[in-house]
């Protein structure tokens, strides 16, 4: 029997990230702060508009390209934010969350052969998307000491000239890295100089601790070359309704809308109508929840440094990315007897990259109460490493 797989396919390996959980669902009193998702529920008002089109019947189709009413509301969202606008006809197209919209972007922009730079550590699919588009990816190694930031020089290192595509993805999973303007000033001049593109992943823009997200669209000459992709699910805890969008050029969207209708068709009606009054009524909401995992985020970094575990201090997103190094285990191994001594979840650092070797991603978008209980759990845990390590000594 002939194989029936495609070859390209088979060597992408699964999501690092899920390898835990499968084994956590089984643990009794096991605490997970793995998986990246809001622990608050969508807000009522929002839910509410969501029932209210069901009840309405508003259930069929919408156009591909999403709710002219909800693209309307993107633009004017991204422009009262982030100070960039764009033709709601044309330019702007509702996806299935913001990963439908990394894949549609790659698949759109890139030949085969084309090199997409990935800076890492980052999220698990920008590898695996490019690839399936039939692009090479280039790995840029992000480093702590710089905060894990892109900088200028390590960009202008990767560039070669089969690079198209950059990814640019700050606030960042799951360091909790960002880009401030005057870091995203020197990378747009390198960008510029090269003539490249950029797969902008803003899915966390509303999440910044330190200042308000700034995106280099909005820096002259990036506009044009620059795909923003964005979505709901973590600014507004609408995870499960699969929503997101991506803006940019006409010529680059137009091209993505025909992926988007022959592999989707369109986003659920439901989640769309919903969407609206997100955009329309829910800044309250975003701005209290980020309130609250500001709060978690100082709880675990005074934690940390109560236990002497290294971490540089995050200002986006909801993760913190601490150093275990020092234990002389594997960022694996050290998730796993975690896991087994103390029943704590954490996620591995090599999930997002051969880079994020001797690290741990910790998420945050958990109760505080859950987090006192994991941070008891993990000084146990690492009270114990250290004093079986002076043994040995």
């Amino acid at each position: 029997m002939r194989d029936p797989l495609n070859k390209t396919i088979t060597t992408i390996q699964p999501s690092g990230i899920r390898k835990f959980f499968d084994v956590v669902h089984e643990m009794k009193d096991a605490i997970s702060l793995g998986v990246g998702e809001p622990d608050f529920d969508t807000p009522w008002h929002i839910r509410d508009e969501g029932i209210y089109s069901l009840e309405k019947g508003k259930t069929h189709y919408t156009s591909n390209a999403g709710l002219k009413e909800l693209k309307t509301e993107i633009d004017r969202y991204l422009n009262r934010h982030y100070g960039i606008s764009y033709d709601v006809d044309h330019e702007i197209m509702v996806t299935i969350g913001g990963s439908e919209a990394i894949d549609a972007a790659m698949r759109a922009m890139l030949d085969p052969g084309d090199e997409v730079l990935i800076p890492q550590p980052s999220y698990v699919s920008y590898v695996p998307c490019a690839v399936l588009a039939g692009g090479v990816p280039v790995v840029i190694e992000l480093k702590a000491e710089n905060e894990f930031r892109l900088t200028a020089e390590e960009l202008e290192a990767a560039i070669t000239p089969k690079t198209k595509l950059l990814v640019l993805p700050f606030p960042n999973n799951p360091t909790g890295a960002i880009m401030e303007k005057s870091d995203l000033e020197k990378i747009a001049e390198v960008i510029k100089k090269h003539d490249i593109f950029v797969l902008s992943d803003e899915i966390y823009s509303e999440l910044t601790y330190l200042e308000k997200h700034v995106t280099i669209a909005s820096l002259p000459g990036m506009w044009e070359r620059t795909i923003v992709i964005n979505g709901f699910s973590k600014s507004h805890a609408m995870t499960g309704w699969r929503l997101g969008y991506a803006c940019g050029p006409r010529v680059i969207i137009e091209q993505m809308l025909k992926i988007h209708q022959f592999a989707i068709m369109c986003a659920p009606s439901t989640s769309q109508y919903a969407g609206v009054e997100a955009l329309k009524n829910g800044d309250e909401d975003v701005a209290q929840m980020r309130e609250e995992y500001n709060g978690r985020r100082r709880y675990l970094l005074h934690r940390f440094k109560e236990m002497g575990l290294s971490c540089f201090e995050p200002f986006g997103a909801f993760y913190v990315f601490p150093c275990i190094s020092e234990f002389g285990m594997t960022s694996e191994q050290f998730a796993t007897e975690l896991l087994n001594t103390e029943k704590l979840a954490v996620v591995p650092g090599t999930a997002f990259g051969d880079c994020g070797e001797g690290f741990i991603r910790i998420s945050y978008a958990y109760s505080l109460e859950n987090l006192k209980e994991a941070m008891n759990r993990m000084e146990a845990f690492i009270t114990g490493l250290r004093k079986q390590g002076e043994k040995q000594a």
